[in-house]
């Protein structure tokens, strides 16, 4: 059967209902999201003359809660206009819309008596044959079924999205014994393409697999800190981001997640885990269940681990809660030698391998929590998911951890690592012994480009299921490496496609990077048919490297500048003229010359989370490698009849000028970053294989080399004059500064073309030249200068 979603309903409008509602908007899914009718009029409402019976006060819960949501940050939506695909409505009036529905999913208070009441009225309605679904983190699957249909029955499973479901990539499927395969295959097919998920089979059981290992991870955590005296500052930074785990790292986790999330899962986890050797672990700590007692329960209630006040200057400070004493003292800073050991190594897997052999207290609460967490997942196979793969999945999708559990252990050793937990007192499972013992060295193996996974019935590596349709560069490196600097590789994608990758920190735009781009065009235009370029770090690329212009402003080394914003220049001017295809692959942070890069590409795809913006104004530059060119050439481009209004040059203008930075992909459309016949990527795991397709596709159409533009057209003077005098109103406002005034007169004029006394035609070298020489000139002011070093020494920009 060929399912098509065109409308879901989201019954329960709560934080995850509305959250979920709004995701499905996000990918043009419309939605029917219904809510409670409230029994009580609020006194606003009385004072409006309203009566129960009133549609405002009907949909009053389902309405105000989608409001909030919309208005939340983070934001649940790619571009606020999105929400007008979300109709609201309540339980009374609205259930019988569920029939036009092809997906239902509930998302009501977790209570097993209220989800068969709600069923009770979905089976009245819903049309048979679609899809039915439950949201619940923590009630049984099956003990929903209990008096339902067979058709019900045949088309229920468990959705477990987890919150935020814009962000967190996890979607835990979780059939009964009665739901049809083909349901759950097209949930599968469904999170991952469209909702662009990590889709993972869970099994029925206690917390499912995510939420399972988590509360372990975390509980074995405190275990394993009183065991070794040391407190919530010394945890958080051992268990962040130096392990590949998020900067919330473990208690600033809990106080956003709430405490009695975390106590109300952990207790359920002890009463079902009858048959689970770690059950005890699962009891709340002394302080913990003081803390939930007296509503410290996070961010939720203004104070958790960590709580928020200002000290007696007004400033805001953050307090850390003393575990013994149970009161708040000032945050500190904790160091241990072996974190400091660690700083230099950038790749994860050595940084991980580096930090268990370190003897300190912070190696040791890392060691042992790891080798609690490996006898608990090894144990784990095959009561919640009988592929190891799975697990990892689902640990680094629902809690963003960058390796799984069993990742770690290969990154440690399989062998080594069962040495060792095992000197220490925990003891693998047998298939873990049985797999040493066959020879096999390690949890996964890369296999002709392919990532394999240790299965444990067959004794042997299989394919990860639907991994062909991902390209992972990390599994290419070894075998299809063609070039490399130290700032970029050119890898063979295979199909005649070339990917350039960077490397550099952040992957910042320098000379290295700048080489390999050049590198990657001259291969692909001898002996290849289009490239891409991607990356899969945490961001495509934080801009142009500002130390290395920082550095030579400094010097008053202007020609190295001018050498330097050339070479950026041209190396875009040949992407963007090549004889081959090029697409760009943006995720994450695309930001300065990141973006220019994208402004050049023939196409771009781009992941939804795609944060893209031209922002060297905050350091007192205008766009230099392109970027001021091309959006101009936008501009003008708007327009049929070749004439470019004021108003929208204006707009253009503001968006450089106000360093405008989309929300994501959809918002960089908006903001003219993206082009409408540009694409996104809705699952980031898929971006570099569809940016590859792309340019299959442009090859295969027949690609030509295009010819530099000579007939932009630019408004000279007259348009010259409207940005002047609009710069120098806002500065006699005081709404900008003076070095703000200069920057936004040297952008009006590259963006105006000049001194032209009237609109002319002109080429695009012309603008380049124009827009290289405001750069330079830019650099030798030294309110620039502190602007670009107030970023580098402290990540923010000075407003001077």
């Amino acid at each position: 059967m060929k399912r098509i979603i065109k409308k879901v309903a989201v019954l329960g409008s709560g934080v995850m209902g509305s959250r979920i509602a709004c995701h499905f908007a996000n990918i043009g899914v419309q939605v029917l999201l219904l809510d409670i009718v409230p029994k009580e009029l609020t006194p606003e409402e009385e004072k409006k003359g309203l009566s129960l019976e009133s549609k405002a006060v009907r949909n009053r819960i389902v309405d105000s809660s989608l409001k909030a949501a919309i208005n939340s940050n983070p934001a649940p939506l790619y571009r606020k206009a999105d929400a007008r695909l979300i109709q609201t409505g309540n339980f009374e009036d609205n259930m019988k819309d569920i029939a036009t529905a092809d997906w239902t999913i509930e998302v009501v208070v977790e209570n097993l008596k209220i989800k068969k009441i709600v069923y009770d009225q979905v089976e009245q309605f819903r049309k048979p044959g679609t899809l039915i679904s439950s949201n619940t983190s923590g009630i049984p699957i099956h003990m929903m079924l209990d008096g339902r249909s067979d058709d019900f029955k045949k088309h229920f499973c468990g959705t477990h999205f987890f919150n935020p479901p814009r962000y967190l990539k996890l979607l835990e499927i979780i059939p009964t014994p009665e739901t049809d395969k083909e349901v759950v295959d097209f949930l599968m097919h469904y999170g991952d393409l469209y909702l662009g998920k990590t889709t993972v089979l869970a099994k029925d059981t206690p917390a499912f697999i995510a939420n399972r290992v988590g509360i372990y991870a975390i509980m074995q955590g405190l275990q394993v800190m009183n065991k070794l005296g040391l407190n919530v500052d010394e945890v958080d930074r051992i268990s962040g981001p130096i392990i590949g785990r998020p900067k919330s790292a473990t208690f600033r986790t809990l106080d956003v997640v709430g405490l009695d999330t975390l106590a109300n899962v952990a207790n359920g986890l002890y009463q079902t885990g009858e048959k689970d050797e770690s059950r005890e672990l699962f009891k709340l700590p002394d302080y913990l269940q003081k803390m939930v007692e007296n509503k410290w329960l996070g961010d939720k209630t203004g104070q958790g681990f960590y709580k928020k006040t200002k000290d007696a200057k007004g400033k805001t400070e953050i307090l850390t809660l003393d575990l013994n004493t149970m009161e708040y003292g000032p945050k500190q800073r904790p160091k241990f030698q072996s974190l400091e050991v660690l700083k230099p190594i950038e790749d994860l897997k050595k940084r991980v391998k580096a930090f268990s052999k370190q003897n300190d207290k912070a190696a040791q609460f890392f060691n042992e929590s790891l080798f609690g967490l490996f006898q608990y997942v090894s144990n784990r196979i095959p009561e919640i998911s009988d592929e190891l793969y799975r697990i990892d999945d689902a640990m680094r999708a629902g809690f963003g951890w960058e390796l799984g559990p069993f990742e770690y252990w290969d990154a440690i050793g399989a062998r080594e690592g069962v040495q060792r937990m095992t000197e220490a007192g925990y003891q693998p499972a047998a298939w873990v012994e049985e797999m040493l013992e066959h020879g096999k060295e390690s949890f996964y193996i890369v296999e002709n480009g392919q990532r394999r996974y240790y299965d444990i019935n067959s004794k042997e590596y299989k394919a990860i299921p639907g991994a062909e349709n991902f390209i992972i560069l990390d599994n290419l490196r070894g075998s299809k490496l063609i070039w490399k600097n130290s700032g970029a590789s050119v890898i063979d994608l295979g199909d005649g496609i070339l990917n350039v990758e960077f490397h550099s920190k952040m992957n910042t735009l320098g000379g290295d990077v700048i080489q390999g781009l050049m590198k990657g065009v001259e291969l692909a235009e001898k002996d290849f048919r289009g490239m891409v370029v991607g990356n899969q770090g945490a961001n495509f690329s934080a801009g142009a490297n500002l130390g290395l212009v920082y550095m030579y402003a400094l010097e008053q080394e202007y020609d190295e500048i001018n050498f330097m914003i050339k070479q950026f220049q041209d190396a875009m001017m040949r992407m963007r003229y090549s004889a081959i295809p090029v697409v760009g692959a943006p995720h994450g942070l695309t930001l300065g010359g990141g973006c220019e890069l994208n402004l050049h590409c023939d196409h771009v795809q781009a992941a939804a989370e795609t944060y893209m913006g031209l922002v060297e104004f905050g350091v007192g530059l205008i766009p230099g490698g392109g970027g001021t060119k091309e959006m101009t050439l936008r501009a003008a481009d708007m327009y049929a009849d070749g004439d470019i209004e004021y108003n929208d040059l204006k707009n253009v203008f503001l968006t450089i000028g106000m360093a405008k930075v989309s929300t994501s992909a959809k918002e960089a459309i908006d903001l003219g970053y993206l082009r409408n016949s540009d694409a996104i990527t809705i699952n980031s795991n898929r971006l570099i294989a569809d940016a590859k397709a792309q340019a299959i596709l442009l090859a295969e159409e027949g690609y030509t080399k295009p010819v530099q533009r000579t007939n932009v057209k630019v408004q000279g003077k007259g348009a010259l004059g409207m940005f002047l005098t609009g710069a120098n109103a806002m500065y006699s406002g005081r709404y900008i500064s003076e070095h703000d005034k200069k920057i936004s007169e040297k952008l009006a004029y590259v963006m105006c073309g000049g001194d032209l006394s009237a609109p002319t035609e002109v080429s695009e070298q012309y603008l380049l030249d124009l827009e290289r020489e405001a750069f330079l000139s830019l650099t030798g002011e030294r309110k620039t200068l502190e602007r670009i070093q107030s970023i580098l020494t402290t990540g923010k920009p000075l407003r001077n």
